[in-house]
């Protein structure tokens, strides 16, 4: 028996690699009833004479719906400044989505090149970095080596608007990239900025999902009891509030409506988790 990760399911094959070796592999008739395995799972695979069989699965500490995958160390939230325009409240929900999968969410914000006056951007963007997020801004010809470190020895996925600049991001930080890619779309016969399964791609020395991206940012059937203890912006003011199921609403004494008051909570946060919190869409 050998532990593997898998890195990319297409159909019934599952392309699992090893320290040494990457192989293709079935899962058990039993296993796949059980609990399906997905891209990211470590799994535990046993050798057959020629062929490969995915015995168990090990325990995930995370899984992401769409994309379907486990054992995510981050999401990079690329969000771009024009084309498509910037959106705060995007990037709101998108934080709070991977949150709430415990995932670390990092922002990426692209196009800063189309833009002659960043001072807004700039203004809005601070928030986030005096809440303890880490932002990057990214741009053709711009010096990537904090991203590439931020890459490195993680597992990271994409997400954000089509168009935000994901895949020429992933271009930039490994050459190699567009090679993989272009490859794997002459094979599915489709354009080579078109994504549509997943796959764990090595870039940057780290493991990056190129995917569609969450496709949904429906809240309605999520467990929101702890989304106040996701948001960075809250968390220092968590345990002061009077009441210790303080939704931060309307309650009085809540710790966190009296900083928002104080200027020290990003007030756009805290609108969109209000919003959130009484089952508004964006």
């Amino acid at each position: 028996m050998k532990k593997g990760r898998i890195i990319k399911i297409i159909s019934n094959q599952y392309t699992v690699s090893f320290e040494d070796e990457v192989v293709i592999a079935k899962p058990r008739g039993k296993l796949r009833m059980d609990k399906a395995p997905v891209v990211g799972d470590f799994v535990q695979v046993e050798q057959c004479e020629d062929a490969y069989r995915i015995h168990s699965i090990e325990k995930r500490k995370n899984r992401l719906l769409r994309p379907a995958i486990a054992n995510v160390d981050q999401a990079l939230i690329v969000t771009s400044l024009k084309d498509p325009d910037f959106s705060i409240h995007l990037l709101n929900r998108l934080i709070f989505l991977v949150s709430l999968a415990d995932v670390e969410p990092i922002v990426i914000v692209t196009k800063q090149d189309l833009i002659e006056d960043l001072s807004s951007y700039e203004k809005e963007l601070e928030w986030y970095k005096k809440a303890g997020y880490i932002v990057e801004m990214t741009y053709p010809g711009s010096n990537d080596e904090n991203l590439k470190q931020i890459l490195k020895n993680k597992v990271s996925v994409l997400c954000g608007q089509s168009g935000a600049g994901k895949s020429s991001l992933l271009n930039r930080l490994d050459p190699e990239f567009q090679l993989q890619t272009q490859e794997i779309s002459k094979a599915l016969g489709r354009g080579k900025h078109t994504t549509r399964y997943c796959q764990l791609h090595s870039v940057a020395d780290g493991l990056v999902a190129d995917t569609p991206g969450f496709s949904s940012l429906d809240f309605s059937r999520m467990d929101l009891s702890h989304l106040d203890s996701c948001i960075k912006d809250f968390q220092p003011y968590l345990h002061s509030c009077r009441f210790n199921d303080c939704r931060h609403i309307h309650e009085p004494d809540c710790a966190i409506r009296e900083a928002l008051g104080q200027g020290k909570i990003n007030p756009s946060i805290y609108e969109d988790y209000v919003n959130i919190m009484k089952g508004d869409s964006l």
